[in-house]
């Protein structure tokens, strides 16, 4: 019998997974394995990261991208413990990641040995799968596993591996089963709950669609249904991109990182139809008694977030397809009418600053600059702050483009790491990560390993120098301001002084000079725009209408956010009326 290292065989374990990647950085307690990815180099892509979180978070974004199980790796202690961010965001946003920990050699665990510590406990609570190897033998069989479990449960699956036990010889006879996996089978829908939401449907006056990234898959069917009924669509921020962006009846989404159309229209409807999201936020912007449905294919979801009148154990794709079937189409209404009108308005108010040259800078022009920039297929790692708002409101993830961010974790640093695994994943393909200057700097190193491995990642830095998004938390609370501040750094410069090419952006003109050159860059580039602190408009709590708000407020309210073009929904839904 042919005999291979245990760590090895681990590894042809994860490959016949279809595992292209890994991340990490390595140490002492993870040689034997180490030694192993360096005898699998020619079918295990290694990218040295110079932060294990890093790692993690490359791992995870490229989870986010491809729907595949990501793998990354620490090693015993420190390198450890480093990885929990990047677990903890995929635990939170339900992707697929596989983790393994160094350990100390068996004979020294339980000694109070160099780096030893019980790592187990620490992995608990963010994983699905959590063991340490005990035998050689057992090696590949946990970690195929581990993979399984992920897989099921989409999650974390964690193994430590005791340092020792990679290295020793083993049979190399073990039979992954990654041949034998088949994704699950979609629950379908019960056809009278289906006709029963029809009902509903029908019945209300301001019906909307939410839509989850459950819905994934679903976009031609959800505009279909869309224009059938003549109902507007709400998206939460993981589900970007589900519905194109430019389409006319998405409204966006509703919450803090949402839009004026999304808010508006989900705090008026009367019946939502649900679908594929578990978004915590519904008591803040969905009415109480408003009529609900829920599709989920998790039970334990329905009736979570808001009283449910219809609950649909299904798939959401499926349900969609039952709700076409089985609808007859609907006249246009003027709720649907406001609606658009609604979208049109925030459209083109948005493009109305699109060419400004205000210095410092407002948002909207570097966004139409992405957008302009952006091809086709462009994957967009977005970060956590007020970037995470200004990239749900002016990023158009349209046609074969992805939207990801750290959307229920909200771990700053996330949009740099997270490129790095989709540029890894997919090489050919225009990668962006864009962030603040508060998360930027928290992962900035790993510029490096753009520039090792000649990533050609745009990544855009909006620099404030400020946390602008707690300190408009602090302003709402009426807090003194108060750890928010942050100084400036050129990180263009930085970046070059790294090996990769530094653009510092201070007006309109540097910007279209520093995108023109980006355009053709063969490496990774790093562009710092200077932004103005101004704080995104707070559509959650707008003051726009004198009709049912104190004119006075709305007149201080249009003039901080340049708002005196932006109609309240109330109006648009009486200028509707009146048609």
């Amino acid at each position: 019998m042919t005999k291979i290292n245990a760590a090895d065989a681990m590894l042809k374990v994860i490959e016949s997974w279809g595992v292209k990647n890994i991340y990490g950085l390595p140490g002492g307690s993870f040689d034997s394995t180490m030694n192993a990815i360096y005898n699998r180099r020619e079918t295990l892509n290694y990218v040295q990261v110079r932060h294990e979180e890093v790692g993690a978070l490359a791992a995870v974004g490229e989870a986010k991208v491809t729907g595949k199980i990501g793998v990354t790796f620490g090693s015993a202690g420190p390198g450890a413990v480093h990885l929990l961010n990047g677990l903890y965001d995929a635990q939170y946003d339900h992707v697929p990641v596989l983790a393994l920990v160094g350990q100390v050699p068996t004979a020294a665990m339980n000694t109070a040995f160099f780096q030893e510590m019980n790592e187990n406990p620490m992995f608990a609570d963010v994983s699905v799968y959590n063991r340490t190897a005990m035998t050689a033998q057992q090696l590949p069989a946990v970690v195929d596993e581990a993979i399984r479990q992920a897989y099921e449960h989409k999650g974390v699956a964690v193994i430590t591996i005791p340092k020792d036990l990679g290295w020793q010889e083993i049979d190399d006879n073990y039979v992954s089963s990654a041949s034998l996996y088949q994704a699950p089978i979609m629950p379908e829908p019960d056809l009278k709950r289906v006709d029963a939401a029809l009902d509903i449907l029908k019945a209300a006056k301001r019906p909307i669609m939410y839509v989850g990234q459950g819905a994934r898959g679903a976009s031609d069917d959800l505009i279909a249904l869309s224009e059938k009924l003549h109902i507007p669509i709400v998206v939460t921020a993981l589900a970007k991109g589900i519905v194109p962006d430019s389409y006319k009846a998405n409204m966006g989404s509703a919450g803090r990182v949402s839009s004026k159309p999304g808010v508006e229209t989900a705090r008026s409807a009367d019946a939502v139809l649900f679908l594929g999201s578990d978004f915590p936020f519904q008591p803040y912007f969905i009415a109480p008694d408003a009529k609900y449905i829920q599709v989920d294919i998790d039970s334990s979801k329905l009736g979570r977030r808001h009283h449910v009148d219809v609950a649909i154990l299904a798939d959401a794709k499926k349900t969609i397809q039952a709700l076409l079937d089985r609808s007859e189409a609907l006249p246009e209404t003027p709720w649907y009418r406001a609606a658009l009108a609604n979208k049109q308005n925030w459209t083109d108010w948005i493009a109305s600053f699109a060419e400004d040259d205000s210095t410092p800078l407002r948002v909207e022009p570097v966004f139409k600059a992405i957008n302009d920039m952006a091809t086709d297929d462009a994957i967009f790692q977005v970060d956590v702050g007020n970037v995470t708002i200004n990239g749900m409101r002016y990023l158009l993830a349209d046609q074969q483009q992805r939207f990801t961010t750290s959307g229920w974790y909200a771990t700053m640093g996330y949009a740099l790491p997270a490129a790095i695994g989709a540029k890894s994943e997919y090489p050919d393909r225009q990668v962006w990560s864009i962030s603040g200057d508060g998360g930027f700097a928290m992962v900035m190193q790993d510029i490096l390993t753009q520039v090792k491995y000649h990533l050609p990642i745009i990544n855009v830095v909006l620099t404030n120098e400020s946390l602008g998004f707690i300190e408009a938390e602090q302003d709402d609370t009426h807090q003194p301001h108060s750890g928010v501040d942050l100084i400036d750094a050129d990180y263009g410069d930085a970046a070059t002084a790294l090996g990769a090419q530094g653009f510092e952006v201070h007006n309109l003109a540097e910007l279209k000079q520093a995108f023109a050159a980006a355009k053709n860059a063969t490496g990774p580039v790093v562009i710092d725009v200077k932004i103005s602190d101004l704080r995104p408009i707070p559509v959650e709590q707008l003051v726009l209408d004198k009709k049912t708000q104190d004119p006075e407020a709305v007149d201080a309210f249009v003039e901080k956010y340049s708002a005196q073009s932006l109609i309240p929904l109330r109006q648009l839904l009486e200028d509707a009326q009146q048609q």
